[in-house]
């Protein structure tokens, strides 16, 4: 039952703060191209750890992670306005670069495919009966 209502708690944080972010902060560095990946709020409801994906380079994901750490006590007080809670938690931000991994991960596949083909028409070709009258 607790692990049902974290989740469903964990669902709504996530929508909330994506719209307070897109919403109501006002920060240059954070960045068009962010999303929040997932919430994780602990047990006793107190912390929540947000984590987002920003794309770009490095140097503008660690400033979009910085802004928004930044204004993570903003961000907290215009989201309780939304949610109903005893205690709203208290907001970490972290980068999610489960995304960049999938895309290396395709990436990787991609490359092996190739790879595979290639070597089955080379094959094809070096066992073609064309190519067998010596």
């Amino acid at each position: 039952m607790a692990v049902q209502r974290t989740d469903r708690l964990n669902s709504l944080l996530k929508e909330v703060i994506s719209e307070v972010i897109k919403q109501q902060v006002r920060n240059p560095h954070v960045g068009e191209l962010l999303t929040i990946t997932r919430v994780d709020i602990t047990k006793d409801l107190h912390y929540a750890k947000v984590y987002v994906s920003v794309i770009g380079e490095d140097a503008q994901k660690k400033a979009t992670l910085n802004a928004l750490q930044s204004a993570a006590g903003f961000i907290a007080v215009q989201a309780s306005q939304k949610v109903v809670m005893r205690y709203f938690p208290e907001l970490t931000f972290k980068i999610d670069d489960s995304v960049d991994k999938q895309m290396r991960i395709a990436d990787l596949l991609q490359e092996i495919s190739q790879e595979r083909e290639e070597r089955e028409s080379k094959e094809k070709d070096h066992l073609s009966p064309e190519n067998s009258s010596s």
